[in-house]
């Protein structure tokens, strides 16, 4: 199971978090919650939205510990630890990872970065780790309409920041 879900959950906790030096720490705090707690998982959900509400969960609790910062602070706020630099390497391909191999892998992982936090989390936990909008609704403890409303907003913020990058190169 830690083969299956490991990248996607480093994946995920570098994003959500802008941090390397922490993550390593929240995937294994993760890993002990899961065993822990495996039977609080009920199978009504797929095991992902779970397991990532937990780290999710850890991560936030770790943020408001070390004050580094929320998931609703502007990218200005939020030191510069470039996360999509130190991804490891993927154990399984998904759509997401086959444009981000392509030529404006650098370009993609810039605009993710300069997104709000609340928006990449969505846009990443939507179309990176293919979660329905009930699912993130669930890791984020939001309603879907307001999943709904990241998402759209998101995509039009990476949209612009997309049309912005190309207009400068």
């Amino acid at each position: 199971m830690v083969d299956r879900y490991q990248y996607r959950l480093v994946r995920y906790l570098l994003y959500l978090t802008g941090r390397r030096e922490h993550v390593e720490d929240l995937v294994q705090e993760t890993w002990v919650r899961v065993l822990t707690r495996a039977a609080q998982y009920q199978g009504r959900s797929r095991f992902e939205a779970w397991l990532f509400s937990i780290a999710r969960n850890l991560a936030i609790d770790g943020l408001r510990q070390r004050q580094i910062f929320s998931l609703d602070d502007s990218p200005a706020s939020v030191s510069n630890g470039n996360a999509s630099a130190t991804l490891p390497a993927p154990l399984h391909s998904s759509p997401f990872l086959a444009a981000a191999r392509g030529e404006d892998a650098l370009r993609l992982a810039a605009a993710l970065e300069l997104l709000d936090p609340k928006y990449r989390e969505v846009l990443l936990l939507r179309f990176q780790e293919d979660l329905s909008l009930l699912e993130i609704s669930k890791v984020v403890g939001l309603p879907v309409t307001t999943i709904s409303s990241r998402i759209h907003r998101g995509l039009g913020l990476l949209r612009s920041h997309w049309k912005g990058g190309a207009n400068a190169t």
